[in-house]
């Protein structure tokens, strides 16, 4: 038993000595690194990609100073409350997120007294259950906008229950016109985009401009792969996201353009 926690943290201790300095981990050097930073042309097709995967994020308001019919200490108000909620990329000419609205859900209702709103999302590599990896490597960002109900036609014309059930089967049991909670299809207008690739060292970090945001085409989504996202790839795209193999990679090795 010994023995293996002694080889483990051995392990650990080799793999540390291979890390960039700490000064370099979690901002953009001032001075050339051994690895390409992508661009933010392709940090924002990685966010795309993300957007296009992933299915539950965080949205973010802050309550309302004041409050009717409802329990909750009052030095609450102006407080920010970050919460899980479902989205689906069913708008992905725009970029922008579709949003199941409960009108009876905290996040919902703060918006309604006048909240803005953020959506908060990360990068879940699917083949790293038996593979142990740092979370903090792992491309993460924000969604900065607010709420923009869809008319009947835009619900309509865009299939917009269809796609959502695809993303969250269970949610069939709450779409609009069920006869347990008000919901509305809502849109999350994307006004600002901030992005966290990883360490900073090998990655991005900043603003995103919407119009890259937007410019973003299917083709780049479709190409681009994050690490982690190739099952034969797994064990080197993590490692060389952190540096470990000790050569020097390119985003290429991600972000097939």
């Amino acid at each position: 038993m010994r023995l293996s926690v002694l080889l483990s943290v051995a392990s650990l201790t080799s793999a540390s000595s291979h890390l960039p300095p700490t000064q370099h981990i979690f901002s953009n050097p001032e001075t050339d690194s051994t690895y390409k930073i992508p661009t933010v042309h392709e940090s924002a097709i990685q966010a795309r990609r993300i957007l296009h995967l992933e299915t539950i994020g965080t949205l973010s308001t802050v309550f309302p100073t004041t409050h009717d019919a409802e329990n909750r200490p009052g030095d609450v108000s102006g407080t920010p409350i970050g919460l899980m909620d479902y989205f689906g990329d069913c708008e992905p000419d725009t970029g922008n997120p579709t949003i199941l609205a409960i009108s009876i859900a905290t996040s919902f209702k703060n918006v309604a007294a006048g909240s803005n709103i953020t959506l908060s999302l990360r990068w879940h590599p699917p083949y790293a259950h038996n593979t142990p990896y740092s979370a903090a490597s792992m491309p993460r960002f924000s969604l900065v906008g607010h709420l923009e109900y869809l008319t009947p036609e835009e619900i309509a014309s865009q299939h917009v229950p269809a796609c959502f059930v695809k993303y969250h089967p269970d949610s069939a049991a709450w779409l609009p016109g069920n006869r347990i909670h008000e919901s509305k299809w809502a849109r999350l207008v994307v006004e600002d985009v901030y992005w966290i690739g990883g360490f900073g060292d090998r990655a991005y970090i900043g603003w995103i401009p919407l119009d890259e945001w937007k410019s973003v085409t299917k083709k780049e989504i479709e190409q681009c792969r994050l690490p982690g996202e190739k099952k034969s790839g797994w064990g080197f795209p993590w490692a060389s996201w952190l540096g470990l193999d000790g050569q020097q990679q390119s985003q290429g090795e991600f972000v097939d353009l």
